[in-house]
């Protein structure tokens, strides 16, 4: 599973009445800080990061600068611009998203935006990323949107209402084995749903890459026959 959200850096910069250390050069105050942007383009906080560290210009006594609570406000003062990098964390194993940013003073205020992809994530992450957009599993996440048309596929020689019907007679460990098959081959425009508190495992067949569909068909079949 892959979920994508788009990040947006908004930078700050003004004139400040302090010495320069270089000639021309006017000292500047700047800060930076990081949201995350839902499918209106509106500015959500960014709670999916856990911390957010700044690598700045080595020239900087410090040059490493970390903040563990959003927005991740990065304030420091000085003459000159810089590219950075800014490395975006979570609580998963590996999940850092590294950013280019441009530090420059051509405007007082500017914005940029990235797209950064949470492989993978865990149950906690999804619901903090609920926050700015639909996830996989929810009711407008993989599904298409409301007033879409679910896209029909002839699905060979199975008979999808047949194929849904062996499946709620299957038995616990035939159950299981199924659930397993369509983790490990839907698609990206797959949809399940996994209700852990009622127990319940939710998939619309229909929307089942045809090889899985011919998968299930098949061990439905051979189910029935060994019954």
């Amino acid at each position: 599973m892959q979920i994508k959200r788009t990040v947006k850096l908004v930078t700050e910069q003004a004139n400040i009445d302090k010495p320069s250390e270089v000639e021309g050069f006017p000292m500047k105050s700047w800060n930076i800080e990081i949201f995350l942007l839902d499918e209106a383009g509106n500015e959500k906080p960014a709670t999916c990061f856990t911390k957010a560290v700044y690598n700045l210009h080595p020239s900087f006594a410090n040059p490493i600068q970390t903040f563990h609570e959003a927005p991740f406000r990065c304030e420091n003062e000085g003459w000159g611009e810089f590219d950075m990098t800014i490395d975006l964390y979570t609580t998963e194993k590996g999940g850092k998203n590294t950013l280019a940013h441009d530090l420059n003073f051509a405007k007082p205020h500017y914005e940029s935006k990235h797209t950064v992809s949470f492989k993978n994530p865990s149950a906690a992450l999804i619901n903090l990323l609920r926050d700015s957009g639909p996830v996989p599993g929810d009711e407008n996440g993989a599904r298409k949107k409301d007033g879409e048309k679910k896209r029909k596929r002839q699905q060979g020689a199975v008979d999808m209402e047949k194929l849904a019907e062996g499946l709620v007679k299957l038995g616990e460990e035939d159950l299981l084995h199924v659930v397993q098959m369509i983790h490990d081959n839907k698609s990206e425009e797959t949809y399940t749903k996994n209700d852990i508190e009622q127990g319940e495992f939710h998939v619309d067949l229909y929307t089942l890459p045809e090889s899985l569909v011919k998968m299930l068909w098949d061990f439905v079949s051979s189910s029935r026959q060994a019954a």
